[in-house]
């Protein structure tokens, strides 16, 4: 395998590379299923432009045949390309988006995907660009882009150019759009997207204009055509073919179509496409890309996107090897692509679960919350490093409960997905609250979070309301293969807890109480017999048989969803001291605890039990073994290499965890504010906090030791001993310095 870091130094110019976004290889997670892509990116963005190459071309590519679970536009291993996609995803689980296909060729005109695609090779990347050769045509392709936009420039080989629009590939479960050609240089038009993870939620149309910095000497439309032979009597579809439109400047639609505009070009002549997006109009796409892209120039484009990355990363600076930073800084990247915004230029925005157009009046409007991931660590990661963003992101989930009633759960869009289990908005929010986040609508949040707490029936965030609120918990009975039953109970356990945090802290001391109590009703599904939260029955029996190895593999399984009982076994991060001594103690936890490791039950990939490495904090004495824990973790699953992540980043989730873990801390539950300590991956780091949220202004966390963390390192804060392996979030952030001895 090639050196990718090396690919990415070299494709990038000393002018360009100034702050930290020089580390950051947009091809770590882009194999071993980590669903990033390794496009141009801005943070944060709407539109990002990335190599598409999940269509066709060979052995390595199985896309026709498992496009079921493939989440992915880009493969690293694969090296067959059918365009660069305008609107993408970055670590998610299912197919979607991956539209708006932008593919230069040469030669005769040829209009088939199958025939046209073509193998690559000096393939570069960096944050906000990414370039490549073509190997058929002899065109170098290089991508950089904006908030709303992206902007492709293709450097040609002398004779007959070609740069088509394909509305009829994608990653999305949708098909169907439509187009015209307006002039000679400039189209628009609209990709239909959704049906994320295959859930019946509506569809949407994005719109998009693109312009060509050359007029073509032709343009025209294609569709692809059915074709049929005779048998008998009867009609027999057996293949099809694409049927050109030459000249053609009327509106098309239909389920498989595209545009081409051709070019004569001389040697290494260069055009550029520049193609922006909206969720609102074609006419909004149109102001988007003049707004911010109002000519064709590309390097001060890029440059734009290298700075905008460096003003977000430069808030961290750290002291340590070149691998360890591009680890971070690429982690930080990872982390600050998602949610991203949507509203256009003019504030117009697509209204949450609903037709119709908002406005966000100056504010930014975000999309895409995989909020059963992130409200993990992301949110808290985001809180801590860039609370202005985070600050947007809630009150973009609490204006979509003005819009339809719910908190957002698995947002896209402006589209609620329903994906996975649990009350999440409600966490995320209580969480920000609690980390300093005050200026959104609280009582809109808490009336919303009530909402989903208390409904009984047709509840959209906890369709088991009815027998959770009678029982305690959610009974096995009735689940599907994907509910489970006792992962969903946990799920609902932390929300009310996050709630009642939250109640607490606005005064309202009745309702605290009251969800504080149901919070422990975890308690109700702990089986002694077996150490394990186990499913249950809604007569009050335990589910038989019961094999708490079951489910591993994503495998369906009574009372868990994408895990084993072992994964979700000390899930209740909202009272760890207290799950503790139902398990018998210190020293049965430590047992169980390790053995969860030993037996191979935990799962780096995957949500549920990503704190457990930490959960040795909660023993005296023995948080060293949590940094052992965390560095083993490190080592194994993640690195500086396209499968350097331990499996589907989860819209950043796996990302968080490693930023958190190499600077040394990491918080150990939602609504809790306390974060555990373990060693950094790097002599120093300092952070830039924010004035408008926090008191302090800097926080640097230092590793005096020379070997790994023993027993027996002390920590101290501002010079002095801690007297204990965690920290509050509000003592941190009022700044100082932090340093294990």
């Amino acid at each position: 395998m090639k050196s990718v870091l090396l690919g990415l130094l070299l494709g990038c110019s000393c002018s360009v590379l100034a702050g930290n976004s020089q580390y950051v290889n947009p091809f770590i997670g882009t194999s071993n299923f980590g669903a990033t892509h390794p496009g141009a990116q801005y943070p944060n963005a709407l539109a990002s432009v990335s190599p598409f190459n999940v269509a066709y071309g060979g052995e390595l590519n199985k896309f026709e045949k498992d496009a079921a679970w493939n989440s992915r536009g880009y493969i690293y291993e694969n090296r067959y390309l059918t365009g660069y996609s305008h609107l993408n995803l970055s670590g998610v689980g299912c197919p979607e988006a991956g539209v708006l296909l932008l593919m230069p060729t040469t030669g005769e005109l040829n209009l088939d995907a199958k025939s046209y695609g073509s193998t690559y090779s000096a393939e570069q990347a960096s944050a906000g660009y990414y370039r490549h050769s073509l190997d058929k045509y002899g065109v170098t392709s290089e991508l950089t882009s904006t908030l709303r936009t992206g902007l492709s420039r293709f450097t040609f080989p002398a004779g007959q150019s070609h740069l088509l629009l394909n509305l009829g590939l994608g990653l999305t479960n949708e098909s169907g759009g439509s187009l015209k050609i307006v002039s000679d240089q400039e189209i628009e038009g609209s990709r239909m997207i959704g049906t994320f993870c295959y859930h019946p939620e509506d569809v949407r149309p994005v719109y998009f204009v693109a312009r060509f910095s050359k007029a073509a000497t032709q343009t025209g439309a294609f569709k692809q055509m059915p074709q049929y032979h005779k048998v008998e009597a009867d009609w027999m579809q057996y293949n099809h073919s694409i049927k050109p439109y030459p000249g053609y400047r009327q509106e098309m639609s239909g389920d498989e179509i595209g545009a081409w505009f051709s070019f004569d070009t001389k040697a290494n002549e260069q055009i550029d496409v520049k193609l922006g997006i909206s969720f609102v109009s074609i006419a909004n796409a149109r102001a988007n890309l003049d707004a911010e892209q109002p000519g064709f120039d590309f390097d001060k484009t890029r440059q734009q996107a290298v700075k905008a990355w460096d003003q977000l990363l430069d808030k961290v600076q750290v002291k340590g090897s070149s691998e360890n930073k591009t680890l971070l800084y690429t982690a930080l990247y990872h982390s600050l692509i998602h949610p991203n915004i949507i509203q256009d230029v003019n504030g117009d925005y697509p209204l949450m679960g609903q037709s119709g157009v908002g406005n966000s009046g100056g504010k930014n409007r975000y999309s895409v919350y995989s909020l059963w991931d992130t409200n993990r660590n992301v949110h808290p990661l985001l809180s801590l490093l860039y609370p202005e963003l985070q600050s947007e992101m809630v009150q973009s989930a609490v204006a979509m409960a003005n819009e339809s009633g719910w908190l957002p759960k698995w947002e896209l869009y402006g589209m609620e997905t329903q994906v996975m289990v649990g009350d999440p908005g409600t966490v995320m929010i209580a969480d920000s609250y609690l980390r300093g986040i005050r200026d959104f609508d609280t009582e809109a949040a808490y009336k919303a979070m009530r909402r989903a707490a208390e409904q009984p029936k047709d509840n959209l965030l906890r369709p088991e309301n009815l027998d959770y609120l009678k029982l305690g918990y959610v009974p096995v009975d009735d689940e599907g293969p994907y509910d489970g039953s006792v992962s969903t109970s946990l799920e609902y356990y932390l929300a009310d807890f996050n709630l009642s945090q939250f109640a607490s802290a606005l005064g309202k001391t009745k309702d605290a109480d009251r969800y504080r109590q149901r919070a422990q009703n975890y308690r109700l599904l702990f089986d002694k017999d077996t150490g394990m939260l186990r499913p249950k029955q809604r007569s009050g029996e335990w589910h038989n048989p019961y094999n708490p190895e079951q489910g591993r593999n994503f495998e369906p399984t009574p009372g868990y969803i994408e895990g084993n009982a072992w994964n979700y076994r000390f899930y209740v991060p909202h009272d760890t001291p207290g799950l503790i001594q139902l398990l018998g103690g210190d020293q049965a936890f430590l047992t169980q605890l390790d053995a969860t490791f030993s037996t191979g039950n935990f799962d780096m990939a995957n949500e549920p039990d990503i704190t457990y490495p930490y959960l040795y904090h909660f023993v005296p004495g023995q948080s060293w073994r949590s940094s052992a824990r965390v560095q083993q973790q490190i080592t194994q699953h993640f690195g500086n290499k396209p499968d350097g992540l331990p499996g589907n980043d989860d819209t950043g989730t796996m990302s968080a965890w490693l930023a958190f873990s190499m600077l040394g801390l990491y918080p150990v539950s939602p609504g809790l504010m306390d974060y555990a300590l373990v060693q950094p991956s790097f002599d120093e780091v300092t952070i830039q906090l924010s004035s408008h949220y926090y008191s302090g202004n800097t926080l640097q966390i230092k590793n005096q030791l020379t070997g790994p963390q023993q027993p027996g390192s002390q920590w101290l804060w501002q010079q002095q001993p801690l007297g204990s392996s965690f920290i509050s979030h509000q003592q941190l952030v009022k700044g100082g310095t932090l340093s294990l001895h």
